[in-house]
């Protein structure tokens, strides 16, 4: 008997460590990680290109930033036979989040994979955050700004990515009737929190010692 698959996704704050907890979750259970290679799918199951994907990423203005960049397009694919749209792009992607989890284990980061996959069995939709000052200080590391620039962004990219998530979802971003569990991974940090977690999904699935995914156990 085929063992049922299981699916991780992963909200997170900016500056969290959410993508590095995801990519430990996705190594201890022997997942597919998809972050910014969902995409790259998507590019490949639309037709247009990686780049207009990327900067439109978790945007709910589509359309505003249309004019603004040079689109290539893939094949035979064009503007008008698409009937493009900003739903047309969100549709892309999804399909490429649901194709990506019907062929196996997965760890998705963002993108609403979590409303997308809502229907699939075995899921658990996980939200990240961390105290203000230790994303700030990431942020700053990562991107080399300083303190006032890096919460400046950090409040721009979450305004962004709680209107894309709340528009397409019908949800609310980083709330926690959202999801199955919420974490502050300041509390423990970022090893002890994936730890933390991995030990919820065994739980949550009946899994035992370190395998990877089992039949889950009723309840």
């Amino acid at each position: 008997m085929n063992k049922p698959k299981l699916i991780i996704n992963i909200g997170r704050q900016i500056g969290s460590g959410g993508r590095e907890i995801a990519k430990r979750l996705a190594e201890e259970f022997g997942c597919k990680f998809y972050d910014k290679e969902l995409l790259n799918l998507a590019a490949k199951e639309s037709g247009f290109s990686e780049k207009f994907f990327e900067q439109n990423d978790e945007r709910k203005g589509f359309m505003k930033s249309l004019f603004h960049i040079h689109v290539s397009f893939q094949g035979e694919n064009n503007l008008y036979k698409n009937n493009f749209s900003q739903e047309s792009l969100y549709q892309f992607q999804s399909d490429a989040i649901r194709k990506a989890a019907d062929e196996g284990n997965c760890v998705f980061v963002g993108r609403t994979a979590d409303y997308v996959l809502r229907d699939y069995k075995n899921t658990i939709n996980i939200f990240i955050s961390a105290n203000l000052d230790q994303r700030i200080q990431r942020v700053c590391k990562r991107r080399g700004l300083d303190r006032a620039a890096a919460r400046k962004l950090i409040r721009s990219q979450e305004d962004n990515r709680a209107s894309y998530y709340n528009y397409y979802t019908g949800k609310h971003w980083g709330h926690a009737e959202s999801y199955d569990l919420c974490i502050n991974s300041s509390l423990l940090g970022i090893e002890e929190t994936e730890r933390f977690i991995a030990a919820f999904i065994r739980h949550r699935f009946g899994m035992t010692g370190n395998e990877g995914c089992t039949e889950p156990t009723e309840g």
